[in-house]
């Protein structure tokens, strides 16, 4: 494998709670769709002052967050909120938006050119041709379709975009998700993120005019067990396939469930993360999956079972046929300690100081992450001298540590503290305040952009697409 690239564990995260919980089980970066354009609109989906405090945690401790606008837009959505929606997740640095829509790609280009743009799985990326096309247009990185072997999964790497992969969860019956049939039934698009999952109903054969027909069981037909299930897809689990997807260039693994608790989230993550990790160390000699971290995951979710989905093409093994258990993940609160755990502890981003205290000179506090990349000092007021006893340094040195409540924990403190001094505890607590928020600002102005990007145009052309793109004969692919 090219140990230059170590894919990403990305995470779903339907809620503010699920992306804490994900981050604190070890993932790398998480996907979150806000109140609009999003492909899970019955999610929890947060607000824009959560998606900035999303942004804000993510970053702090070094982890990316990629915001879903992969539905379809009506017209009036593009001229009217899309752009005052994106625009201060834009200034917070958000790290990427995965599109669908071809008009979504070309506003973001035009209003947003600093905003790095995903292709979602919904573009039905199904070969080399439409990953260079993609690319032509300020994609740069896709998510392929999903009924693609790894052989057909490579030849996209190939080109030299980057490429996310699902590796757990839910699977779609339709396509890469491009289902009409919720649409048809009741009004509910899946491209729209209403999909009601008509696919995990039963459904009873019968003929007619000599034909099999499939048709919807009624509901006083059904029974609990034995009904049939045609559509309804095992999730995916590609545990076992975790070297040969490493191997093969991808640069992100996808984990399904935005729409699933954050016990999910954070259990599904950590073992993803652990088997990462595991091969990396390794190698594929040293690399085997324990029955425990899959039983874990079968406690998750269970939807009768796992399929190694179309990475293998396990044909009609990866159907469900009878009657999807599904599991409820919320009984992971009980059955997986770690989950609770990673609901319960906020990660901190540990950092290291050096407290400088001298007679008749300002206290200096110097502050930098535990990585190294980011650096402050600020300084206090002066020492007084000690009328009776001096300051103890281990005392000095408890007061800079109590970070509390903020993202912030001492890995190491030096204090440098001159014999035959005083210092107030307000002085202190002032100076570790001051020293804090500087730190906090210092690594979050490193992601923001600008105030200012390309001014909105309130009056866009009818056709929202370049005439190139539209006339292009290659667009057809993908």
């Amino acid at each position: 494998m090219d140990h230059n690239i170590i894919p990403e564990i990305l995470s779903p995260a339907g809620s503010m709670e699920a992306l804490r919980a994900a981050v604190n089980a070890g993932a790398d970066a998480v996907y979150v769709g806000g109140r609009l354009f999003g492909a899970r609109a019955y999610a929890d989906n947060p607000s824009e002052s959560e998606l900035i405090e999303g942004i804000e945690y993510c970053h702090l401790r070094g982890k990316k967050l990629y915001l879903t606008i992969n539905t379809l837009l009506k017209e009036e959505e593009l001229r009217t909120q899309l752009y005052d929606f994106l625009l201060p997740l834009y200034r917070k640095g958000v790290d990427a938006v995965l599109v669908q829509d071809l008009g979504v790609l070309k506003f973001i280009r035009e209003h947003f050119p600093e905003l790095p743009l995903h292709a979602s799985t919904q573009m039905s990326v199904s070969a080399p041709e439409g990953a260079r096309l993609l690319q032509r247009y300020g994609i740069s990185r896709v998510v392929p379709a999903r009924e693609l072997t790894l052989r057909e999964i490579q030849e996209i790497v190939q080109t030299g975009i980057e490429v996310e992969t699902f590796v757990h969860g839910a699977m779609c019956y339709c396509y890469s998700g491009r289902c009409l049939y919720s649409s048809m039934l009741g009004g509910r698009s899946g491209n729209r993120g209403r999909c009601a999952q008509p696919c995990r109903l039963p459904y009873s054969v019968e003929a007619s005019d000599g034909e099999p027909v499939l048709r919807l069981s009624k509901k006083a037909e059904r029974k609990p067990y034995d009904a049939c299930y045609p559509l309804s897809m095992k999730d995916l689990c590609t545990l076992d396939l975790i070297p040969d997807l490493m191997d093969a260039g991808i640069v992100s693994f996808k984990i399904e469930g935005r729409m699933k608790p954050p016990q999910y989230a954070a259990g599904v993550t950590a073992v993803y993360r652990k088997y990462r990790d595991l091969y990396l160390q390794k190698g594929r000699e040293g690399y085997s999956v324990e029955e425990e971290d899959r039983r874990i995951l079968l406690n998750l979710f269970d939807r009768g079972g796992f399929s190694k989905g179309y990475y293998r093409t396990d044909g009609s093994s990866m159907i469900t046929m009878t009657r999807p258990r599904a599991q409820s993940a919320q009984s992971a609160q009980q059955k997986n300690e770690k989950n609770q755990r990673f609901l319960k502890e906020n990660s901190k981003v540990k950092i290291n100081g050096v407290l400088r205290i001298y007679p008749d000179i300002p206290v200096i506090l110097e502050l930098w992450t535990a990585s190294k990349d980011f650096h402050i000092e600020v300084a206090g007021g002066i020492p007084e001298s000690a009328r009776s006893a001096s300051a103890i340094v281990q005392d000095v040195a408890g007061r800079i540590k109590k970070t509390g409540g903020t993202e912030f924990e001492f890995e190491h403190l030096t204090v440098d503290l001159a014999d035959g001094l005083f210092l107030p505890v307000s002085m202190l607590n002032d100076l570790r305040r001051e020293g804090l928020q500087k730190l906090r600002n210092e690594i979050l102005s490193g992601w923001e952009r600008p105030a200012a990007c390309l001014k909105y145009q309130d009056r866009l052309p009818q056709n929202l697409l370049n005439a190139d793109l539209l006339s292009d004969k290659k667009s057809i692919l993908i």
